[in-house]
């Protein structure tokens, strides 16, 4: 598998322009192709697991799962491996709000250390139902991912959390602070965005990478709470 990994990770190197670190650069044969026909299976299941998920729970009550675009979020992760540039050990990645794992599984598939955190504990059963049908070693983490102690306060004196839901931290479970990670992902509900970057501001590593989802641009990546080309 780590040799899978590598081999993915080289030709990502490749079709964007930076120079392999180790190795002639090339690609084992057919080795591209396994883990693209990997990662098509891990969003096909996401896909289906939704479409269930859908009919026989969100079209009948409110519930704050809604799937990413799974080939955008590849796209982003695969780009962001390569400014990370992490040496002697894959880049660590935190998934908050993980629902059914889909991304954090498809960051473990080219070369993060991927866990994920979710409030949900039948999604959080789902994840580690398909991380394990798709060989990949991702934790998940039931409960919050605001950490004790942590109080939100906008511009104007508002301490309401919104859609977030109220439960207890999941790190101790997970057995990482936040600023184990050095990137971190998430889809955020419109206005819930500021929560995540105040969130990373004073509880996440000084050097790591926020990836957002949504909106018109797809993803966007920020550091230090400043947006990144």
């Amino acid at each position: 598998m780590r040799r899978l990994k590598m081999a993915w990770q080289r030709a990502a190197q490749d079709r964007l322009g930076v120079a392999s670190p180790t190795g002639d650069g090339q690609a084992e044969p057919d080795v591209e192709a396994v883990l693209k026909e990997r990662l098509r299976r891990i969003c096909d299941d996401g896909r289906a697991v939704w479409g269930t998920f859908e009919a026989q729970i969100r079209n009948h009550r409110f519930h704050t799962f809604v799937p990413g675009d799974y080939e955008c979020v590849l796209a982003a992760l695969t780009a962001l491996w390569v400014k990370v540039g992490m040496e002697g050990r894959a880049p660590r990645l935190l998934e908050l709000g993980s629902a059914t794992g889909v991304i954090a599984i498809m960051a473990d598939l080219v070369g993060y250390e991927a866990c994920g955190i979710e409030i949900d504990p039948h999604l959080v059963e789902v994840a580690r139902a398909l991380a394990a049908r798709h060989e990949a070693p991702v934790r998940f983490a039931t409960g919050s991912y605001l950490p004790d102690g942590y109080e939100w306060e906008d511009d104007r004196g508002d301490k309401r959390l919104g859609t977030i839901g109220v439960a207890a931290p999941a790190y101790a479970e997970l057995g990482h602070a936040l600023d184990y990670f050095d990137v971190v992902y998430a889809y955020p509900w419109q206005g819930e965005q500021e929560i995540v970057h105040d969130l990373m501001a004073r509880h996440g590593a000084a050097n790591a990478w926020l990836l957002l989802h949504g909106g018109e641009g797809g993803v966007s990546l920020f550091r230090g709470g400043k947006p990144q080309v």
